[in-house]
C-alpha cells in the first residue's frame, strides 16, 4: 500500500463513495490512519487522543467520500486538512472549558454613557451601510476575516482562491469602506463650526 499513487487513492475513494466498498476503505484506513495518528501526535495530542481523532477523520472519509475531488487536492492533503481542522476545533473547545470566571472579558461591562451608546449605534449603522455597498466577492471574504476570525490563508483555503486574490479583495473592500465612511463623516459635519456634528 505504501507504493500506491494518487490515482490509486482516488480510485479507492470512488469505490468507497459509490459502492461503500469495505475492502477499499480498509486499504485506505490501513495506509492513512497510522500516518494521521503520528501527525496528530506531532501537533501535540496525547497518543490515545491522536488515535481517536485519526479514527474520526477516517469516519469522515467513509461518510463523506463523495465530497473528495481529486482535481482539487490529493487524498492525503484532504485528510490532513480534516485532521488539522479537527485538532484546531478540539483545542478551541479545550480552551473554552478552562476559562477563569474572573476573566475580565467574562464580567459584565460597565453601562455605557448614553452619548457613547448613541455614537456607537450610529457608527455601527454606518459600517453596516458601507458593508452593503461591497461586491459580493469582497463582502464574503470580509465576513470570513472579521466575523469568523479567519486568517487570509484560512480564507484562501475555504474559498478555493489564491492567497494573493484574498488579500487584494480584502484590501479593496477596506479602501472602498474607508471612502464611504469618510464621505459620510463629512456629511455629518456642522457647516458653521466645521466640527463633526
Amino acid at each position: 500500500m505504501d507504493n500506491l499513487n494518487q490515482e490509486e487513492y482516488a480510485r479507492l475513494m470512488r469505490l468507497v463513495a459509490e459502492k461503500r466498498d469495505r475492502k477499499a476503505f480498509e486499504a485506505l484506513f490501513d495506509h492513512f490512519a497510522p500516518r494521521l495518528n503520528g501527525y496528530l501526535q506531532r501537533l501535540g495530542l496525547e497518543r490515545g487522543e491522536a488515535e481517536d481523532m485519526a479514527q474520526e477523520v477516517m469516519t469522515v472519509l467513509w461518510h463523506k467520500a463523495d465530497l473528495f475531488d481529486p482535481a482539487k487536492s490529493s487524498l492525503s492533503t484532504w485528510l490532513y486538512r480534516i485532521a488539522r481542522n479537527r485538532r484546531i476545533d478540539a483545542a478551541r473547545r479545550e480552551r473554552s472549558r478552562v476559562l477563569d470566571p474572573q476573566e475580565p472579558m467574562l464580567l459584565p461591562a460597565e453601562p455605557e454613557p448614553v452619548d457613547d451608546e448613541i455614537d456607537s449605534r450610529q457608527r455601527d449603522e454606518r459600517v453596516r451601510v458601507a458593508l452593503a455597498t461591497l461586491p459580493e466577492e469582497q463582502l464574503e471574504l470580509v465576513k470570513m476575516a472579521f466575523f469568523l476570525g479567519l486568517s487570509h490563508s484560512q480564507i484562501a483555503e475555504r474559498s478555493d482562491l489564491p492567497l494573493g486574490t484574498v488579500k487584494s479583495r480584502i484590501r479593496l473592500a477596506f479602501q472602498r469602506m474607508r471612502r464611504i465612511l469618510e464621505a459620510d463623516e463629512l456629511i455629518d459635519t456642522d457647516d458653521e463650526t466645521g466640527q463633526p456634528a
